[in-house]
């Protein structure tokens, strides 16, 4: 079984930067496309970055510019660099890897982190 740990989510002010980072654990697997997502209170939870597992980036529209995704394969790790922070990018973070699990049986699926909290306020 694969697990992943979110970790360095706080409390920020607007303009601030926070770094996070996420990594799995376990044995026998190996981790595809990364990446994370967020979820606001009352709102659908909605793509913030993605990056493969060769480094191809994507990112969603209200991040552009501001966010930067990375991975290092060798320690299963994806990051998400956040600067120029905003109250509106205040959410619970959650980590996403398309995992393929080889078994036996062999198997591919999504796993997710339990997720860490962002707030940006004054």
């Amino acid at each position: 079984q694969v697990q992943l740990v979110e970790s360095g989510g706080g409390l920020v002010q607007p303009g601030g930067s926070l770094r996070l980072s996420c990594t799995a654990s376990g044995s026998g697997f190996r981790l595809n496309a990364m990446g994370w997502y967020r979820q606001a209170p009352g709102k659908q939870r909605e793509l913030v970055a993605t990056i493969s597992g060769g480094g191809t980036t994507n990112y969603g529209d209200s991040v552009k510019g501001r966010f930067t995704i990375s991975r290092d394969n060798a320690k299963n790790t994806v990051y998400l660099q956040m600067n120029s922070l905003q109250p509106e990018d205040t959410a619970a973070y959650y980590c996403n890897a398309d995992t393929v699990i080889y078994g036996p049986p062999y198997r591919r699926l999504p796993t997710w982190g339990q997720g860490t909290q962002v707030t940006v306020s004054s």
